[in-house]
This record gives structure tokens, C-alpha cells and sequence, in this order.
């Protein structure tokens, strides 16, 4: 399902227009965006939840030669899906 797809069956769904629906959708992800980056953790029941992981320094290796580099710490976006969402999936 791509993004028009989406808002498409969003806005059908909730019954507004698309445009409202592209609108509560960039909220929705900006919302998330802005509570990972203060490290707060997005739940949604039955959906799951959203939080940062931490990946610490390490080095590693370049393909095409084989060198050892440094890979800086960085923060990821993790998602953890919810019992329920896991269940429906595996029905």
C-alpha cells in the first residue's frame, strides 16, 4: 500500500476527504516523530508501540575492500507490534 492508498482508504474509513485524511496522517507521524526525538515511547493499544533504540559505535568492515571502519552511535525508530496485532496476523 503506498501513501495515496493509504489516505485513500483513511479518509473513506473516517468518512472526510482526502485532504483531511493526508492532514491526520502527517500529524499522526509528526506526533511520533516529535515524542521519539524527546526519547518518549508512542503505545497504541492493540497496535503496538514506537520507541528509540540506541545502536552503540562499532566498527566494521567495507565490502568491496575489506577495511575496518568506524560506524558512529546512532538512535533508530523501533516498533513492537502488540499481542493482538501479532494475532491477527497469524490467523
Amino acid at each position: 500500500m503506498n501513501k495515496g492508498e493509504l489516505v485513500s482508504t483513511v479518509a473513506e474509513e473516517a468518512g472526510v476527504s482526502q485532504t483531511q485524511a493526508e492532514q491526520i496522517i502527517g500529524a499522526l507521524f509528526n506526533a511520533i516523530v516529535a515524542a521519539a526525538q524527546t526519547g518518549d515511547k508512542v503505545a497504541w493499544p492493540g497496535f503496538g508501540s514506537f520507541s528509540i533504540s540506541q545502536r552503540a559505535a562499532r566498527t566494521g568492515r567495507n565490502p568491496q575492500t575489506g577495511e575496518a571502519i568506524k560506524i558512529a552511535a546512532s538512535k533508530a525508530l523501533r516498533f513492537s507490534p502488540a499481542a493482538a496485532l501479532k494475532a491477527a496476523l497469524n490467523k
